[in-house]
């Protein structure tokens, strides 16, 4: 796939991912579009999965594609409006990300939701 076809695909999949996050958290920002995949570029996944990671800025709610792959997320926030906005996920019927570990933009953080139970 061109990397412009992966753009627009990808735009179009995190920008659905955002909408279901903003509807939930009352805000969300589209994080990545794109991912690397057999040695090109390949739009993020359709799937939807939820995840907390915690950065030096505090506990963020994420939509991730199978992947790990993030597709949007909240702004950060305390410990309860995470675990909030991640128990609604669910809720909504989005599955927990089952791996250990996201990316957003260049980083890689360990998922903590399991420890916010």
């Amino acid at each position: 796939m061109q990397y412009f076809q992966a753009v627009q695909a990808g735009k179009r999949r995190a920008g659905e991912s955002q909408m279901k996050l903003f509807k939930i958290a009352g805000f969300a920002m589209l994080t990545l579009t794109t991912k690397k995949a057999g040695g090109g570029f390949a739009p993020v996944g359709e799937e939807d999965f939820a995840a907390v990671i915690r950065n030096r800025e505090g506990f963020i709610a994420i939509l991730v594609d199978g992947d790990g792959f993030t597709k949007a997320q909240t702004k950060p926030m305390d410990r309860d409006g995470a675990a909030g906005v991640f128990r609604k996920l669910l809720e909504s019927g989005t599955e927990e990300f089952p791996g250990g570990e996201v990316e957003i933009w260049t980083e890689r953080y360990p998922v903590i939701q399991k420890d916010l139970r």
